[in-house]
């Protein structure tokens, strides 16, 4: 991994922000610990912030703007840096997720990005071999989306799983253990809907592959849909149309609320090295 002093800071947007940061940081006689405690954060988080291996958060950005009466030079400089943390195919799907005020999901192998710890994020990302720095932005812009579940006005938020997502073993036990009492803690303490389809269900609408519908303040709604290499957005009403009939079927092969909590505590205490 990169010193901060080795950043190149014509390297990528997050490299401009962080190389800017810590040269307005030290011009101001500020030292990295007392900047981290300001921010209140850890040293070693803001070491990683500015070594480029962690991605800037938002509020970091705006006592950047105060320190050093930047106006909102950091703070807008910032949502550059969360939207090239994405794969370029993917980066219009975010906007339109910022735009959501509902989103219905399926997944079939893995929990959505929305709902992912970060452990378990680093696990799913992981497994494309990509750079450990590139890994960890990408982690890092994974966790900077689910913001949108803790404004004031969240959108409403549905999701559908099949079971196999419960035993498919992501990472190490602990990253399981946090992914489960995560969900539960969500599903528990906010207005998500989860359902999760049993195994003797069988087959069902939702075999094909994962994908999510996308209900917008303004204009069509969207969907979604993963693909090998890339996702693809659709916006087509027959495809719109079809996406949530298939969703509608998918809620009613799935057990209820309550029982798909009980799965998830079952398959929670029933993790072991």
């Amino acid at each position: 991994m990169p010193y901060a002093e080795e950043l190149d800071p014509s390297d990528s947007v997050l490299s401009f922000y962080v190389t800017d940061l810590r040269r307005r940081r030290e011009d101001a006689g500020i030292s990295q610990r007392d900047f981290a405690k300001m921010a209140l954060m850890s040293p070693s988080l803001l070491n990683k912030i500015e070594a480029a291996k962690r991605l800037p958060t938002k509020e970091l950005s705006a006592l950047a703007d105060e320190k050093f009466g930047t106006g909102e030079y950091f703070t807008r400089l910032w949502h550059l840096v969360i939207k090239y943390a994405h794969p370029k195919w993917f980066r219009p799907y975010t906007e339109l997720e910022e735009a959501a005020v509902r989103i219905r999901s399926f997944q079939v192998q893995v929990m959505p990005g929305l709902l992912q710890t970060e452990d378990y994020a680093r696990a799913v990302l992981g497994t494309r071999r990509d750079s450990r720095e590139r890994i960890e932005e990408m982690v890092s812009g994974r966790i900077e989306r689910q913001h949108i579940l803790k404004r004031p006005n969240p959108p409403e938020m549905w999701v559908v799983l099949d079971e196999s997502v419960l035993h498919r073993r992501t990472g190490d036990i602990d990253t399981m253990r946090g992914q489960f009492e995560h969900v539960i803690h969500m599903a528990e303490s906010t207005d998500l809907v989860l359902q999760v389809i049993p195994y003797d269900v069988g087959m069902h609408a939702g075999c094909e592959g994962s994908f999510a519908s996308l209900t917008l303040d303004q204009g069509p709604n969207v969907v979604y849909v993963d693909g090998f290499l890339e996702g693809q957005l659709l916006g087509e009403r027959e495809h719109i149309k079809t996406a949530e009939r298939v969703y509608d079927l998918l809620a009613v092969d799935a057990l209820s609320m309550g029982r798909s909590m009980d799965l998830i505590k079952r398959a929670l205490t029933g993790l072991h090295t």
